[in-house]
């Protein structure tokens, strides 16, 4: 691997880490930081949503800020500001300090994430790039799986500040290097944490550059995706507590109604904020919706399970923290195994496969009594989640436009962020609508991920790409996808 591709890798693989660990170390760390600031369930609920917002909101336009500037520029901004608001956390004052610099640390969040898949496929060709993002899924699992041992051990040693600093000396070293490092004069084609900026140049033959116009920025239709989702956000994060208030019902109403006009001007729009290539490839789109039913039903499944194990059951937090060890296990594992699946036997049997699994492990979980039949249900959502987060994000980048990857690798972190507050509103609406309690919540989503194996029957097999690997972006005289 040349050393432009490694360090594309590793700044990717270190990004996603951070806001991994950042998001799985906060959910341990809130229960003492409401004691210590004297704040209310609603204020510590806010330091989650108020990130998950921002997040959100500008994923899509930070990707394509990425795409016009460059994804290296944004990762290492990014960083620096992410690593910047996470110590202001750590010596905040109080619940109003933590609200706001977490909103802080969202927006640098979502400058960020877009542009660690932005650097892959920058730095990869796309019959390469399956290796690079099944490395940096199981980083993600790892990360996801230490982050509330790490949490735990930091609260009961130095205190919940000390789990605000965990983040701030890799976040500004990295940060720092990757804008060091951009454009050094000198330097090789491409050298740096990623390739050079989109803006200006591009490909025509596999050792040409040549000039290319600038990425134009939509900023009204910036505003209107931003609005839709965070109303969306805003109305579907506060259903698992409070159920549905005329809160929960104004964001989805200003979400549907941004949602509508933005769509409308995204159609009229001379340069869109969501690029044509993008909005007329069948396999970016199916793949963002099997990512979003994916995350559903894993985290619609682990809420309900929670449920059903802790409250009916009568199962102590160790006792499922060790039964669900098989679920980051086997996360951990799919992602490489997904790689060689790939190449194997394509996207669309092996993500149809994955998705099966996953259907399967919320139908065992539904019928569970005993402990192996437990740890085998956590075990199938593991490796069909893992298998299905790699082959679903390898078609988003695989398929995206170099000069698009940023918007595309948004799209795909949005379906992320969205997906999960989704699964949970439904778990939570039917667990309170059933008197069946968590069967009914487990059937729904099992069908959620059922019918995401069938969008996933619609994925391409092979771009267009990977069948003329020596004419990167010619689409022409290639058989039609399967």
């Amino acid at each position: 691997m040349s050393r432009q591709r490694a360090l594309a890798l590793t700044g990717s693989v270190a990004g996603a880490v951070v806001v991994a660990l950042d998001g799985t170390v906060l959910s341990v760390v809130q229960p003492t930081l409401r004691r210590d600031l004297d704040a209310s369930f609603a204020q510590v609920q806010w330091t989650s949503t108020g990130y998950l917002i921002a997040v959100a909101g500008l994923l899509v336009f930070s990707g394509r800020l990425g795409d016009r500037y460059g994804h290296q520029r944004l990762f290492g901004t990014g960083m620096l500001g992410f690593g910047a608001a996470s110590a202001g956390i750590g010596l905040a004052p109080g619940i109003g300090w933590v609200i706001a610099l977490r909103v802080v640390q969202g927006v640098f969040g979502a400058l960020l994430q877009p542009a660690t898949l932005g650097m892959l496929r920058a730095g990869f060709p796309p019959d390469r790039l399956r290796m690079p993002i099944a490395v940096r899924t199981s980083a993600i699992g790892l990360a996801a799986a230490t982050g509330p041992v790490l949490g735990g051990a930091l609260v009961a040693g130095p205190g919940w500040r000390a789990a605000f600093f965990l983040n701030v000396v890799p976040t500004l070293t990295l940060g720092a290097l990757a804008l060091a490092s951009r454009g050094g004069r000198g330097r090789p084609h491409g050298a740096g944490l990623g390739a050079p900026s989109p803006r200006r140049a591009h490909r025509t033959g596999p050792d040409t550059l040549s000039p290319r116009p600038a990425v134009s920025l939509d900023l009204p239709g910036a505003l209107l995706l931003a609005l839709a989702l965070a109303g969306l956000v805003q109305a579907l994060v506060g259903l698992p507590e409070r159920g549905w208030t005329p809160a929960s019902g104004a964001g989805a109403a200003v979400a549907l109604a941004t949602g509508a006009v933005f769509v409308r001007h995204e159609r009229r729009a001379a340069s869109p904020l969501v690029p044509p290539d993008l909005v007329g490839s069948a396999g970016v789109g199916r793949a963002v919706g099997v990512l979003v039913m994916a995350s559903a039903a894993l985290q619609g499944t682990l809420f309900t399970a929670t449920f059903l194990l802790q409250n009916a059951l009568g199962v102590g937090p160790l006792r499922m923290a060790l039964l669900s060890l098989p679920l980051a296990a086997l996360m951990i594992l799919a992602a490489p195994c997904c790689a060689v699946l790939l190449r194997r036997f394509g996207a669309r049997r092996t993500t149809v496969t994955a998705m099966a699994v996953l259907a399967a492990g919320i139908v065992v979980l539904d019928r569970a009594t005993g402990t192996l039949a437990f740890c085998a249900g956590f075990g199938l959502l593991g490796a069909g989640f893992g298998t299905v987060m790699v082959a679903a994000t390898h078609v988003v980048v695989r398929e995206a436009a170099v000069e698009s990857a940023g918007v595309a690798g948004g799209l795909k972190q949005t379906a992320m962020n969205v997906g999960p507050v989704l699964g949970v509103a439904v778990a939570t609406t039917l667990m309170g609508s059933h008197a069946g309690g968590a069967r009914l919540p487990l059937i729904v989503l099992a069908a959620v991920a059922a019918v995401g194996a069938v969008v996933a029957g619609s994925l391409p097999e092979r771009s267009a790409l990977m069948i003329n690997p020596g004419q990167p972006g010619d689409r022409s005289g290639v058989p039609a996808r399967r």
